[in-house]
C-alpha cells in the first residue's frame, strides 16, 4: 500500500466534545469521523483496525466450532414482543413502524431472532449442540452518547447464541466459549482480566466479563495479587469479619449533632473513625393487585458501615427484596423514623420495618447511628442490648481495598477497566418465552439450554487506545494496528536512490505478508513521523541519502524513545524478526 493511495486526515487538534484519550486520537488520527450523535462514519485508517479485529474474533469462533450466520439489523417487533422484551425495554430499544403501520426494531443484540431460527431448524437432539455467531452492526438509542466509540449509539458487535440438550451441555459449551475469548484476547495484544460477573435472576457462577486494563476505565475490577481470584465490583464478596462480635465497652448515649447529616460529618465532630458509624438505607418494596396497582408497602432498613457503599446488586439478592425494591419516600421515611433523612437510625422507630445488617456491621460493637431526632445522633450502640439483633444479615457492600479475598489466598485490590466482551449462561429463558422445543431423545419436546457471548468490535479499538497511548498519538499492539509497518523515505521526491530503496524493501515485505505502507506523499520528515507517532503504527524504518551511503537504515519502535541504525542489507530480516518476537 502506498500512502498516496490512501486515504490519510490527521488533524492537529481534537474536536472540542472530545472527552476520552479514545475519542481525541481516534478524531486527529483520522479513523472516524462524527456524522451525529453517538454515530460514527468509520474512515479507511479505523476500517483496517475493525478488520483485524473482526478477523481475530472469526478465526477463534471458528476454530471453537461455532458458525457464522448474519441476522437483519431492522427485526419485526413480533418476535421481541413474544420474549416480552419489546415492552421491558426501555427507550435504548430504538423502534420505528414501516409504511403499513407493523412494528420493527432496530436490533441492540439478536436473542430472538436466534432463537426462532433454532425453533425451526434445529428439531432433534442430534442436531446439538449448536453455536451460531454473527458480526454485526447493533444499536441502542443511549441517553446521552459519549466517548466516541465506547459509548455510542450505533456499533459493531460479535454476538454468539449456543443451544444444548441439557444444563450439563450447556456449561460445557460455556467453557468453550470462556477458552476461546481468551484466546482472542490473548491475540490482541493487550492486557485484560476475565472477571466474574453477576447472573442476575438465572443465578449461578457461569458469567464472566472481559476488561481491558484502563486507568480510564467505567468499571472498577476486583482481584487479589497472589491469587486468580478476579470479579467486577457487583459480584465481588466482602467475607463476614472473623472471629466473634466483640463485648460492648460503652454506654449508649444521645448526643447532639446540629447539622451533621452525614456519616463523615458525625465522624469528624465526634473525633472518631469513620468505620465507628453506621449509615441507614431505606428502601421499600410494594404488593401490587392485579392490575399491578400497589395495595401495600413494606419498609426496609438497610444498615451498612459509615465508610462502606450499599451494592444495589448484592441488595436484590437478599430475601424480601429479591422481586423488586425502591427507595422509600420521604412521607414512608417520617411514618416509621418520626424525622427526615439524616439522622435515621434502628432505635425509637415509629412503626415496625424489616432490618437488614450489613455483615460489618453486624459484627460491631459500639457503633454510632441517627437517633431518629434531627440533630442527635446515638453513640455507644450495641446488639442485644439496646435493640434486638437483626432481621437477616448479608452482604450489602462494595468491596474496598485490603478486603480479604474470598479465596482465602490474600487481600484485594481494585484497578479500573473497560468492559469489551462478556459472556452468559441464558438457562431457558428465551426458550421458555418462545417456545423453543427440540425432541429429545425419549421423543418427547424439550427446551434449549442457552448461552449467549458478546464481544464490542468497535468499543475494543477504543479500548486498547485507552490503555496503549502516549503524548505523542496511539501506541497500537502489532495485532490490531492499521499497519504493521511504515516506510518513511525522506526526499524519495528528490532521490532515485531513496525511491529505489524504499519501493523495494516495501515490495519484499509486502511479498513476504507484512501489513507495510510506503508513505510516498512527499512530506517533510517532521509532519510525517508526527503522522505515524500519532496514527500510532507500531514499527518505522526510515530511509534517507544519508544513511544509504553509510549502509544504514533506521528503525524505530512506537514505544521506544530513540531509533536504532540497521544495515540496509539486513533490515527485511530484522523486521520479520521484530515482527515474530
Amino acid at each position: 500500500m502506498r500512502a498516496s493511495q490512501f486515504l490519510i486526515s490527521t488533524l492537529k487538534e481534537a474536536p472540542a466534545d472530545a472527552e476520552v484519550a479514545s475519542h481525541r486520537l481516534m478524531m486527529r488520527a483520522g479513523m472516524i469521523k462524527k456524522l451525529g450523535a453517538g454515530i460514527y462514519t468509520y474512515m479507511p485508517m479505523g476500517v483496517r483496525v475493525i478488520r483485524k479485529v473482526e478477523a481475530i474474533v472469526r478465526e477463534e469462533m471458528n476454530r471453537a466450532g461455532a458458525v457464522e450466520c448474519s441476522m437483519p439489523i431492522v427485526q419485526p417487533a413480533e418476535l421481541w414482543q413474544e420474549s416480552g422484551r419489546f415492552e421491558k425495554m426501555g427507550p435504548e430499544l430504538l423502534r420505528i413502524k414501516d409504511r403499513h403501520d407493523r412494528d420493527f426494531v432496530i436490533q441492540p443484540t439478536s436473542e430472538e431472532v436466534v432463537t426462532d431460527i433454532a425453533r425451526q431448524e434445529l428439531r432433534s437432539y442430534k442436531q446439538l449442540p449448536k453455536n451460531l455467531y454473527q458480526v454485526q452492526i447493533k444499536f441502542r438509542d443511549e441517553r446521552r452518547p459519549r466517548f466516541g466509540l465506547m459509548r455510542g449509539r450505533e456499533f459493531i458487535m460479535k454476538d454468539a447464541y449456543s443451544f444444548d440438550r441439557d444444563a450439563d451441555s450447556a456449561k460445557k459449551s460455556y467453557q468453550v466459549m470462556a477458552a476461546a475469548y481468551r484466546r482472542i484476547f490473548d491475540r490482541f495484544g493487550l492486557r485484560y482480566r476475565a472477571v466474574a460477573a453477576d447472573s442476575g435472576a438465572i443465578g449461578g457462577d457461569l458469567s464472566e466479563e472481559f476488561q481491558v486494563i484502563a486507568a480510564t476505565g467505567e468499571d472498577a475490577i476486583v482481584y487479589c495479587p497472589d491469587s486468580d481470584y478476579a470479579a467486577n465490583m457487583e459480584k465481588a464478596e466482602a467475607l463476614a469479619p472473623a472471629g466473634p462480635r466483640a463485648a460492648a465497652t460503652q454506654p449508649m448515649h444521645k448526643v447532639p449533632t446540629p447539622g451533621k447529616s452525614t456519616c463523615e460529618d458525625v465522624a469528624q465532630l465526634l473525633n472518631v473513625p469513620l468505620n465507628t458509624t453506621v449509615k441507614s438505607l431505606v428502601l421499600a418494596t410494594d404488593t401490587l393487585d392485579a392490575q399491578g396497582t400497589p395495595v401495600k408497602s413494606q419498609v426496609w432498613l438497610l444498615l451498612v458501615r459509615g465508610d462502606h457503599d450499599m451494592n444495589e446488586i448484592k441488595v436484590s439478592k437478599v430475601p424480601g427484596l429479591n422481586e423488586g425494591f425502591r427507595f422509600a419516600t420521604v412521607p414512608e421515611i417520617e411514618a416509621h423514623f418520626g424525622t427526615r433523612p439524616g439522622y435515621l437510625g434502628p432505635i425509637a422507630l415509629k412503626q415496625p420495618v424489616k432490618i437488614v445488617a450489613d455483615r460489618e456491621v453486624a459484627a460491631l460493637a459500639d457503633w454510632i447511628c441517627g437517633a431518629n431526632e434531627e440533630g442527635y445522633h446515638l453513640t455507644g450502640v450495641n446488639w442485644g442490648r439496646d435493640l434486638p439483633e437483626p432481621d437477616a444479615v448479608a452482604d450489602l457492600r462494595n468491596v474496598v481495598e485490603g478486603d480479604p479475598s474470598p479465596d482465602g489466598k490474600g487481600k484485594l485490590a481494585i484497578e479500573r477497566g473497560i468492559e469489551v466482551g462478556h459472556i452468559f449462561y441464558l438457562g431457558t429463558k428465551y426458550s421458555k418465552a418462545m417456545d423453543a422445543t427440540f425432541l429429545d431423545e425419549d421423543g418427547k419436546p424439550k427446551l434449549f439450554e442457552m448461552g449467549c457471548y458478546g464481544i464490542g468490535i468497535t468499543r475494543l479499538p477504543a479500548a486498547a487506545i485507552e490503555q496503549n497511548h502516549d503524548d505523542k498519538g496511539i501506541v497500537w499492539p502489532d495485532a490490531i494496528a492499521p499497519f504493521t509497518v511504515v516506510i518513511c523515505p525522506i526526499g524519495m521526491d528528490r532521490s532515485a536512490d531513496v525511491k529505489t530503496a524504499a519501493e523495494k524493501l516495501h515490495d519484499e515485505l509486502a511479498a513476504a505478508g507484512v501489513d507495510v505502507l510506503l508513505d510516498d506523499r512527499g512530506e517533510r520528515p517532521g509532519a510525517m513521523f508526527a503522522d505515524w507517532e500519532l496514527i500510532g503504527v507500531p514499527h518505522r524504518v526510515v530511509i534517507s541519502d544519508r544513511g544509504l551511503k553509510e549502509g544504514q537504515l533506521e528503525y524505530q519502535h512506537r514505544r521506544e524513545p530513540a531509533a536504532s541504525k540497521v544495515p540496509a542489507s539486513e533490515i527485511a530480516a530484522f523486521l520479520r524478526g521484530r515482527l515474530a518476537a
